[in-house]
């Protein structure tokens, strides 16, 4: 496991994001929320096979289950700084594209990627992200966790061959789950989407509130303290 360190929250709560993804990062201290990052490093194909053994490939179980995973990864990293006197929250959250019915995370290679959006141009698909909201225990038996999906439903550009290409090879696509970005230089090939916006740049705000809400925290309690 990696981390990084970012602006510490009020002292008494300690939020911590279990995810390498930057566009992440940037919603959260965006929304005055300043995590300390750890990169928990699961074996994300070694679980989606296990749940593929188990027939459960529904994309919201697939996101959910490997946000689930994330978070609990990097909480038994964590359990040796456990302190009664402070508040330990950390964000787990994976995403993938339903697209008739299958779980799409990120492309394999250029080629996967190509293929991949000559099946999605001019249609619509939904872009599932699991969220797994914990606050750290002492023990995994004490671990508190709120756990949902956000479901967003995008509609993509009917694109030429050409267009794609030249997408693809800037790089973007291979990096992210869906193999298109609403935030960056995909924004111009999603016409339209029906639902959280947030949630398709890779966390739902409004639900990150609803589960931090259901653990007995306030959203306002995660806002960076006034610099001193």
């Amino acid at each position: 496991m990696t981390s990084t360190s970012t602006t510490s929250s009020p002292a008494g709560i300690r939020i911590v994001l279990a995810s390498a993804s930057p566009a992440r990062l940037k919603l959260l201290t965006s929304a005055g929320v300043h995590p300390d990052v750890y990169v928990s490093n699961v074996d994300e194909e070694g679980i989606q096979a296990i749940l593929a053994s188990e027939g459960r490939t529904e994309p919201g179980d697939v996101a959910l289950s490997l946000a689930i995973a994330k978070a609990a990864v990097v909480a038994d990293e964590l359990r040796d700084q456990f302190d009664p006197n402070r508040t330990t929250i950390i964000i787990g959250c994976d995403s993938v594209l339903d697209l008739d019915g299958s779980a799409l995370g990120k492309p394999l290679d250029a080629d996967d990627a190509v293929a991949r959006w000559k099946r999605m141009r001019g249609r619509a698909g939904q872009l599932c992200t699991g969220h797994a909201v914990m606050v750290l225990g002492q023990t995994q038996d004490d671990d508190q966790l709120a756990k949902a999906v956000a479901a967003t439903v995008v509609q993509f550009a009917a694109l030429d061959d050409e267009t794609i290409r030249a997408y693809v090879a800037t790089g973007e696509p291979l990096a992210v789950a869906g193999a298109f970005t609403i935030d960056g230089l995909g924004g111009p090939f999603v016409e339209f989407i029906d639902g959280d916006w947030s949630n398709v740049v890779g966390l739902s705000l409004p639900l990150l509130r609803h589960l931090v809400s259901e653990l007995g925290i306030g959203w306002t309690e995660l806002w960076s303290a006034p610099a001193q």
